[in-house]
């Protein structure tokens, strides 16, 4: 079979290196790829955004079957129009795709399903906004509605932070994105990622995992794509996992299933584990980055088979199997992430992480320059280790990094802090 995977990240190399596990697997293309999935897989130069391009390009080479990675091409309909071109795709299509693309369209779900979440206003213009963070205090939330890259969302401590939100989104900080704004109430308790995968009807847990969206070391500073991920998540056990699919995940299937919009694809819950149970705080309609990047190194069935089986409809009475060992991933970051950066700084020393044992290099933001590995965006490498506890995959993870030769480059010290001071008060 020959599948065109969408995508340029860390989350589509870890996807193009599971899609290459499968037996089913003739031929993989990846379009752009990155200098780290070139290694694996065909790199493409298409454009995501250019669907006619996207498609002449499938029918072209007899493509069977196109997994798209990122949330733009998602939200911009890619799937739709494969579709009308008889071209089969993992993911899904525009109108369910919009749990991502409008935080408003989510908590307007979340009321009609009867879904646990955060109390909200949404506005479209400042004075409203301005209002309504008046009369709510802090600390609070401030979102814009749309598409922003993992950076439109403010946690405001003061009343003061929430309102220079607030007038940084109408004042086109994140474009369209913050045409209309969200405000939540701050939901306190342990974050946790939760991931499913659903054929529009039946949804089957994957997994669960754990991110640092903070820059810095103690959770401090801004928010980022992420810094770094393990998983499982010892916040989400069996018990907790049913309760997320119960009272979020199959509601949510649910109620776009009955509006004539079936999901089909991933479902990211992003969570709040409250001490009454699981908030919802957002949904991505794909896999999140750097969490894919622990979950499916982790992931031991047929990522490829199980990704047919949601588009045929057939995933009923199948599951999904993982390994039992904890996954911790640390991303490195070019200095002045998640402001501004530069590009084009020599990373040396991947060889030898490569051949630690237990060990996976995903890139994220590389280019190859004259024979070079070079820095080529913000979040440019995901280092991933693999342990028979958290505290034991976080020593192998940054032994890894410690191998990488990259003065232009900076990472957290303290992925997965928590699930190891739990281990340690738990001996």
């Amino acid at each position: 079979m020959h599948v065109l995977l969408i995508g340029s990240g860390g989350r589509e190399h870890a996807i193009a290196a599971a899609l290459r596990r499968s037996p089913l697997l003739t031929r993989l293309s990846v379009a752009p790829g990155n200098a780290g999935i070139g290694a694996i897989a065909e790199r493409v130069s298409l454009d995501p955004a250019d669907h006619p391009a996207v498609i002449a390009f499938a029918r072209a080479n007899a493509v069977d079957f196109v997994v798209v990675g990122p949330e733009a091409p998602l939200v911009a309909g890619l799937v739709d129009d494969l579709a009308a071109a008889g071209i089969k795709a993992f993911g899904p299509r525009k109108e369910p795709a919009r749990l991502e693309g409008s935080k408003a369209f989510t908590k307007e779900l979340c009321t009609e399903a009867g879904i646990p979440t955060a109390a909200y206003g949404r506005f479209a213009d400042a004075a409203s906004a301005r209002a309504y963070l008046q009369s709510r205090g802090a600390p609070i939330v401030v979102k814009a509605d749309g598409l922003a890259a993992g950076k439109g969302v403010v946690v405001a401590a003061t009343l003061d932070e929430a309102l220079e939100a607030v007038d940084a989104c109408f004042d086109g900080a994140f474009g369209d994105a913050g045409a209309e704004v969200v405000i939540e109430d701050l939901l306190v308790g342990e974050e946790a990622s939760f991931f499913a995968i659903s054929d529009g009807t039946h949804v089957l847990p994957l997994a669960a995992a754990q991110d640092h969206k903070r820059v810095g070391d103690g959770d401090t500073g801004p928010n980022t794509g992420g810094m770094g991920a393990y998983s499982p998540a010892p916040v989400v056990d069996a018990a907790m996992a049913e309760r997320i699919m119960a009272e979020i995940v199959r509601p949510t299937v649910a109620c776009l299933a009955k509006r004539g919009t079936p999901f089909v694809g991933i479902l990211f819950a992003g969570l709040m584990i409250e001490a009454d149970g699981p908030k919802l705080i957002e949904y991505n309609v794909r896999f999140g980055d750097p969490e894919t990047e622990v979950v499916l190194p982790r992931l031991k069935s047929d990522l490829l088979a199980l990704m047919l089986a949601a588009v045929d409809g057939k995933l009923e009475g199948l599951s999904a199997e993982f390994d039992s060992a904890t996954a911790l991933t640390v991303v490195l970051a070019s200095k002045g992430y998640p402001g501004a950066y530069a590009k084009g700084g020599r990373i040396d020393g991947l060889e030898a992480v490569a051949a630690l044992p237990n060990v996976d290099v995903f890139h994220a933001g590389t280019a190859l320059k004259d024979g070079a590995l070079v820095a080529n965006g913000g979040r440019v490498l995901a280092i991933t280790a693999r342990g028979t506890s958290v505290a034991q995959a976080q020593a192998r993870a940054y032994a890894a990094v410690d191998q990488v030769i990259w003065p232009d480059g900076f990472c957290r010290r303290d992925i997965g802090w928590r699930a190891v001071e739990r281990e340690k008060a738990g001996s």
